[in-house]
């Protein structure tokens, strides 16, 4: 047996699946694809996170997108967040060409076009299904970690919910949260100052400004109602394809605080609301992260450390996470340990340093004696990768330079017709493009303040009443007590003692 021989034998025993899997391509030899060397990844791992890395334009895009189609064909529903705004096309199928042809002939695989069932959502004012959260589903500890607050601060903001959940007053957008904070320090500050004790006008200025900072990056368009429900995340269509949800986020990637709220509260959503399934046979979904770079780089501290907690437990949900990126050196070591799925497309070394992270990325691979990884992550062409999974019993398959399939869906976005017939058949867009703003904190406090306004000027208006007739009660007594004083001399020639002196004074001259 030759050495090919072999090499096949060693790619098709580990790529062996007793359940469901994915076939990613087949695997290359001294640069020649060995047709039917299947690269497989079992569907019962897909739930062990993953990594896609390389050069730009060595066809990472793509590679997300078979992955996302296959999934959708196994009716397992797909969440891909989408920066560059390239792969609306999973909803039309392939045009074909005599390229995919021809590396499909050399894989051995036969080549379908198809369509996916796909459903656009967006953060922003696009086109798309809107995603909103309110204040209060995000809770004290989001917030605090969101706006990368004190620790003084974060026990504020602790207060704000605490009284607004006292006063059964909603926290639904960012106008609401303003308004409390606001109140906490100014109408309303002795109310608080009883019950919750004294609030530093300084630090709700602090909080007021990390909030503002949101609101300028779109944060006025996130936080309201009608809050997205993630379980319309796992559709399946009358096909039992799982929806493939692609979020546009084009105008996002220079709005890390927006995008960081965001998936924060996604990540924190699923985790608390979905149910622990452990490993079940099959993911119950499947989140992409495209460009993941711009969040390592420019995310809080606060997001860093959520997604490294999540990425450790929110597997046994159901859940994989897979993060697509241009070089693995750009995802924390804590998030790249725990990926079981590493697809490595080629990397370029200009540089020393460049040099230097290929030896590192090289040494996260399974050792082969058919590769020399170093020299192999240089020369892989566009379409071609390093793979390596976990097998059924969780332990890493054969490593295998691999000839990636094409993908089945248009490698191109829809057209601005295609897009609006797409939007007008969905209805995630007739559930949740409605804009809700009912009464909240905002208006019930307005209104509470408005109440005791008018109180207060009711209270000094009586009092103001009060005072005017006491003075004018005081007037009249003054005037009647005036009218009903006797004269001094007339009360001298009225009294008895005068009157009988004077008779005194006759008697006497009539007596002469």
């Amino acid at each position: 047996m030759g050495r090919q021989d072999d090499f096949f034998k060693h790619i098709t025993e580990g790529n062996t699946n007793k359940g469901e899997y994915l076939t990613l391509g087949s695997a290359m030899l001294d640069g020649k694809t060995i047709e039917k060397a299947f690269v497989n990844v079992p569907l019962k791992t897909m739930n062990r996170h993953g990594l896609i890395a390389g050069a730009t334009g060595t066809g990472k895009t793509k590679t997300l997108q078979v992955l996302a189609e296959n999934l959708s064909e196994k009716g397992v529903p797909v969440l891909l967040m989408d920066i560059k705004g390239d792969l609306s096309g999973l909803a039309q199928p392939s045009p074909g060409h005599p390229k995919i042809d021809e590396r499909h002939a050399a894989i051995g695989l036969p080549f379908n076009p198809k369509a996916f069932p796909v459903e656009i959502l967006t953060l922003s004012e696009q086109n798309g299904v809107r995603l909103r959260a309110t204040i209060s589903e995000f809770g004290p500890v989001l917030i605090s970690r969101i706006l990368d607050v004190t620790e003084t601060q974060a026990g504020i903001i602790s207060v704000i919910f605490k009284y607004c959940d006292d006063n059964k007053l909603p926290l639904l957008d960012l106008k609401d949260f303003k308004k409390i904070l606001q109140y906490a320090t100014g109408e309303g500050k002795e109310e608080f100052q009883e019950a919750y004790g004294r609030i530093s006008t300084a630090s709700t200025g602090a909080i007021l400004r990390k909030i503002i900072e949101i609101e300028q990056q779109g944060g006025e368009l996130f936080f309201g109602e009608k809050s997205f429900e993630v379980d319309d995340l796992l559709r399946i269509d009358e096909d039992g394809r799982g929806y493939i949800n692609i979020i546009r986020l084009t105008d996002t990637q220079d709005k890390p605080k927006l995008f960081s709220t965001f998936m924060l509260s996604l990540l924190a959503e699923i985790y608390s609301t979905f149910p622990e399934q452990g490993d079940t046979g099959r993911p119950e979904l499947i989140m992409f992260i495209d460009e993941a770079h711009l969040i390592f780089n420019e995310a809080s501290k606060a997001l860093l450390n959520q997604i490294e907690s999540i990425v450790k437990l929110i597997r046994s949900k159901g859940v994989g996470l897979y993060f697509v990126t241009q070089n693995p050196t750009d995802v924390p070591e804590a998030v790249l340990s725990q990926l079981g799925l590493k697809v490595q497309h080629a990397l370029r070394a200009f540089t020393a340093k460049d040099r230097k992270a290929i030896k590192l990325t090289a040494q996260n691979y399974p050792d082969t004696e058919y590769y020399d990884t170093a020299n192999v992550l240089t020369s892989l062409g566009t379409g071609e990768a390093l793979v390596s999974a976990l097998n059924e019993k969780g332990r890493p398959t054969p490593l295998a330079a691999t000839m990636m399939r094409a993908p089945m869906s248009r490698m191109d976005i829809l057209t601005d017709s295609e897009l609006k017939k797409l939007l007008s058949e969905s209805n995630l867009v007739k559930k949740y493009n409605e804009e809700v703003d009912r009464e909240s904190a905002y208006e019930m406090l307005n209104e509470k303040i408005e109440q005791a306004e008018a109180e207060e000027a009711k209270e000094k208006a009586k009092q103001e009443k009060e005072a005017l007739k006491k003075a004018e009660s005081k007037r009249k007594s003054g005037t009647t007590r005036k009218s009903t004083r006797m004269n001094p001399i007339v009360k001298v020639l009225t009294s008895a003692t005068f009157i009988r002196s004077v008779f005194g004074i006759l008697t006497k001259v009539m007596k002469k």
